[in-house]
């Protein structure tokens, strides 16, 4: 009795399979869609790791280069220290010896003893500093705002 009254209430049978059939068949063409995007988002995925990765690569050379850029650097500025340091010496001297000044012109003891007066390595590191790096506190990349944290090179 259950049975008759559901296809006495839901028309014919042969309707009900034509739209479970379609419903079906819409479900069918929504999983083909689906599955089309998901190829296509697996494909892009692949390229964008692939270019992450070539990115960490480059990151990683570039932090070796600034690494190495930054001990040659130090190396230069204590060589300029120890060069700074023998001139000083070298002008003290020059300046107490008698025979220094006497060989001298009174323009050149006057310079020397400017120079003797300050500390050399003020008077002569502005003018030989690089001026292509800005290393004045206004400069938007200082080296202190580099990380060099090497937990990430690993992952």
């Amino acid at each position: 009795e259950q049975g008759l009254q559901l296809l006495e209430l839901g028309g014919s049978v042969e309707e009900d399979y034509i739209r479970i059939a379609r419903c079906f068949e819409a479900t069918r063409q929504r999983c083909c869609r689906l599955e089309q995007d998901g190829r296509r988002a697996r494909e892009q995925l692949a390229r964008v790791e692939a270019e992450r990765a070539a990115l960490e690569v480059k990151l990683k050379h570039a932090r070796n280069q600034v690494e190495v850029e930054m001990k040659k650097r130090h190396r230069a500025e204590a060589e300029l220290e120890k060069q700074e340091r023998k001139l000083q010496l070298v002008l003290e001297l020059l300046m107490r010896e008698p025979w220094g000044s006497e060989a001298l012109s009174r323009e050149q003891c006057s310079v020397l003893s400017a120079l003797a007066g300050r500390r050399l390595g003020a008077a002569l590191a502005p003018a030989r500093r690089s001026s292509a790096v800005d290393e004045s506190c206004q400069s938007l990349l200082s080296h202190s705002d580099i990380s060099y944290d090497r937990t990430e090179d690993d992952v």
